[in-house]
């Protein structure tokens, strides 16, 4: 067989299950759009536009808003937490990295509902974190850190944080030493060696993981219902009740796409300024 047609064949299960469980979906909930909603629910076969027309509303354009300023925010503390993290774990002895990195996974041998009420158990004004400052006597009241945007944010770090630290570790080691030698035995400081060489050359590492989050937070509606007391209305929960409650399934095809839209725009804009941040580093160095 050529080795093409073995690429293929080896290609094939793989295809297939994007074909089935990512192309065919997105193809449904784009046709759904398009169909009025039915006068007891479901889907009232009829042509129209007034979907998309009442998703470009004020009211959910700011929950649009809203949703991407939450996940662009737990994308920044992410990175900047991870990369050091990252950076860490790469210069520790070989035989410790397996460790720190079992250690990094380790959250995930538990399942995302038991960590996020992890946090409830946490972050409640009775919670662990008020009685330690209390005892230390740091605050006379309890601290409202629950039910509000700090909580969803710190939720959201915390449970995608693994996959920037994965990936920035990942892209560190890639890194070739003889680079960050030369640039030192040509006298450049360390965070000029940093800014100039390092950063640019793990720049996809970073640009991927930070992608994880911003991805997985803008359409997340578990830990803003949990952990913001549905006090704040992120387009996940948008279109979880438009499904399951509102029973208006064309609007949240339509609500599905607009976000999908907007994902693929911010990917394609990610992607296209870490080639340039790429490029130009390579040329400075």
């Amino acid at each position: 067989m050529p080795n093409r047609l073995k690429s293929w064949a080896l290609m094939l299960p793989g295809l297939g299950w994007l074909v089935v469980f990512m192309v065919v979906p997105c193809v449904l909930l784009l046709a759904y759009s398009f169909f009025e909603r039915g006068v007891y629910g479901g889907i009232d076969y009829v042509f129209t536009w007034g979907n998309f027309e009442r998703a470009a509303d004020p009211l959910y354009a700011s929950i649009f808003a809203t949703s991407a300023r939450i996940a662009l925010t737990a994308t920044a503390i992410a990175v900047v937490i991870a990369y050091p993290a990252a950076y860490a774990i790469s210069r520790a002895p070989v035989r410790r990295q397996t460790a720190l990195l079992v250690l990094v996974m380790l959250p995930f041998w538990s399942n995302y509902l038991i960590r996020t009420y992890a946090w409830i158990v946490l972050l409640n004004r009775e919670g662990l974190i008020n009685r330690a400052l209390s005892a230390l006597g740091l605050v006379d009241q309890p601290v409202p850190m629950l039910y509000n945007e700090f909580a969803v944010v710190t939720g959201l770090v915390y449970n995608y944080l693994p996959f920037v630290i994965l990936t920035v570790y990942s892209s560190i080691q890639r890194l070739n030493p003889e680079v960050l030698e030369a640039s030192e035995d040509l006298g450049a400081p360390a965070w000029k060696t940093f800014h100039r060489v390092m950063l640019p050359l793990t720049l996809p590492g970073v640009a991927a993981g930070a992608v994880f989050v911003f991805v997985l937070s803008i359409g997340n509606f578990i830990t803003p219902d949990l952990l913001g007391g549905g006090r704040f209305q992120m387009v996940g929960n948008l279109i979880y009740d438009q499904y399951l409650s509102a029973r208006d399934w064309p609007f949240g095809s339509a609500l599905a796409m607009a976000l999908i839209a907007v994902m693929l725009l911010l990917l394609f804009a990610q992607a296209l300024a870490v080639k340039r941040a790429e490029e130009k580093g390579v040329q400075d160095a």
